[in-house]
């Protein structure tokens, strides 16, 4: 299934400038966007499986910051899921208005 437009904008926003989206990680899988000290991975569906697998991604990446963007809604089960993928960092809102950490 191809991606939204929301998807998009939002891995190209994460990436910036300088950044990469689709950065290839092992296991023939790819992460949202990579920045030179950061990994974002967005994940817009909610369901508890997938949002364990992006925080999986997310530690796989080996960036010093690990960030997962997900709705406003689903902020409490990212934060769940990054604690058991066991991966430490941030879970943030679509907009960037609201953040919390994972440690």
């Amino acid at each position: 299934m191809s991606e939204s437009q929301s998807h998009k904008r939002a891995k190209a926003k994460a990436a910036g400038p300088s950044g990469q989206t689709e950065k290839p990680l092992p296991g023939n899988r790819r992460l949202d966007a990579a920045t030179r000290g950061r990994a974002t991975e967005i994940e817009r569906s909610g369901s508890p499986e997938k949002l364990e697998e992006a925080a999986k991604r997310l530690k796989a990446s080996g960036k010093p910051q690990k960030v997962l963007q997900v709705p406003q809604h689903d902020m409490a089960d990212a934060a769940q899921a990054m604690r058991r993928a066991g991966v430490r960092g941030t879970v943030k809102n679509m907009g960037g208005t609201k953040r919390r950490s994972v440690r």
